[in-house]
């Protein structure tokens, strides 16, 4: 009796032991969520507009306004990088960026190829591994494309190939790391929600020194410079608009309240930053502008990228009309008074404009609108304004020294720059033999080819 007595002891208590840890296997077992469909299909769809707002969006945008004789130059810049930079993201970007860390300065080597990533969602969201994989490799390829409107008409191609593999290899994907694939930013605190720092600083810096180093264009070409084509720049703005949202709210990984927030801040700021540009264009110069208006709404855009899942809507109406006059000051008297040619305005817009909304993040950002953030300044927490500045000095210092470096190294491989007579035809002759606009009468320029393919 005593020997059953203690057999139904032990049984009891192995019951017990099973129904306490049941729950907590279930719950180590449930720790990696189950891929969701509609997740699933909001991120295929914001990965296709992100790539839909590189070409034709960021093409066109640029080509619109560059002269004739560079549009295709300049729409090839964008297009490339989409090529080049997707190869390298899969075969080590990626890797870089978002794989295990290492001391928290960048990723291993573990995905290399895209070793391991596959249709699951090890990665412990509720969407595919690759899904993701793709979603920010969109990213780093316009990050790159952003560039090409500082040096527009005057880098030579094959110097353009070399700086995108190198630029995103040394400069994008560590600080893709430090901010969103668990780096010491990260760690740190600072918030970036869908690319700040990441994208905007380091283009529009990036942008502004190589301007620098590859030197202004030719005077002549500067006086006579004027957008060839609004329709088109006009077309390019409202896509990129468009493709924002891709950008913006999906960088909530999922299709729920988060993406909606960021989707409404999204546009409220762009609203405001167009609007904003617009009266103070109004004001100055006595005529509102479309370029005017529409690079106001980028410029909003721009500001509200890091902020856009951190913080409310009346924020974000305050992020996007105060981008308007930072922007515009950078544009129309930094630029003037330090006589840098940065062609299309790059550093002016996404430089100037991203640093803004990174402190703007660090005022702005409430955790009422998302637990995951943090208070900003505003709502009791102004440790978080040093956090954003202190990601906001590293973009800046990264993309300074790396594409110094970047560009020095390449100039020992092959010129940066096209010579005078290739610059002052249009590279779209000089190096592609394409032009935009086909017409019946032969331009002078097609003749001075032609002429010089003969004596070839």
């Amino acid at each position: 009796m005593n020997l059953l007595k203690k057999k139904l002891t032990k049984i009891g208590i192995l019951f017990s032991l099973l129904l306490v840890l049941l729950p907590i296997n279930a719950f180590a077992a449930g720790k990696t969520p189950a891929i969701d469909t509609g997740d699933t299909t909001w991120l295929l769809i914001a990965t296709a507009v992100v790539l839909f707002m590189h070409v034709p969006g960021l093409a066109l945008f640029y080509g619109g306004l560059v002269s004739e004789r560079n549009v295709i130059s300049t729409m090839m810049h964008s297009f490339v990088s989409l090529l080049v930079i997707t190869v390298v993201w899969v075969l080590w970007g990626y890797t870089l960026a978002f794989g295990t860390d290492i001391g928290g300065l960048i990723g291993s080597l573990d995905y290399l190829g895209l070793k391991g990533i596959g249709v699951e969602n090890s990665l412990g969201f509720t969407i595919p591994d690759l899904i993701f994989v793709i979603f920010q490799g969109a990213f780093a390829a316009i990050t790159v494309a952003i560039i090409s409107g500082g040096i527009a008409g005057r880098i030579s191609f094959p110097a353009w190939i070399l700086f995108a593999v190198l630029w995103v290899t040394f400069v994008y994907a560590p600080m893709a790391h430090w901010v969103w694939g668990g780096g010491w930013l990260f760690e740190m605190g600072e918030l970036d929600f869908a690319g700040g720092t990441v994208v905007h600083i380091l283009s529009g810096v990036s942008a502004l020194v190589a301007a620098i180093i590859i030197g202004p264009r030719d005077e002549k070409l500067q006086k006579e410079h004027a957008p060839h084509n609004i329709v088109f720049f006009l077309i390019g703005a409202a896509t990129l608009w468009f493709g924002w949202y891709g950008f913006n709210a999906g960088s909530a990984l999922g299709s729920g309240g988060l993406a909606a927030l960021s989707f409404a801040t999204t546009t409220v700021a762009a609203a405001t930053g167009g609007l904003g540009w617009l009266l103070i264009e109004w004001t100055i110069r006595k005529r509102p502008t479309l370029v005017g208006a529409a690079t106001g709404a980028i410029g909003g855009l721009v500001a509200i990228t890091p902020a856009t899942g951190f913080v409310t809507i009346p924020s974000a109406l305050l992020i996007g009309l105060i981008s308007a006059p930072i922007c515009y000051f950078g544009i129309n008297f930094v630029k003037v008074r330090f006589k840098y040619d940065d062609t299309l305005d790059a550093f002016g817009v996404h430089g100037i404009g991203g640093i803004w909304g990174a402190i703007a993040t660090g005022i702005f950002a409430t955790k009422s609108v998302n637990p995951a953030g943090n208070n900003g300044l505003l709502y009791g927490n102004p440790e978080q304004v040093l956090h954003q500045l202190v990601g906001v000095g590293t973009a800046v210092l990264l993309a300074t020294v790396g594409t110094y470096v970047i560009l020095k190294v390449i100039s020992l491989v092959t010129p940066l720059r096209v010579s005078k007579e290739e610059e002052l035809m249009g590279l779209d002759l000089s190096f592609h033999e394409e032009v935009a606009y086909n017409s019946t009468t032969t331009p002078p320029a097609i003749n001075q080819l032609n002429a010089k393919h003969d004596a070839l």
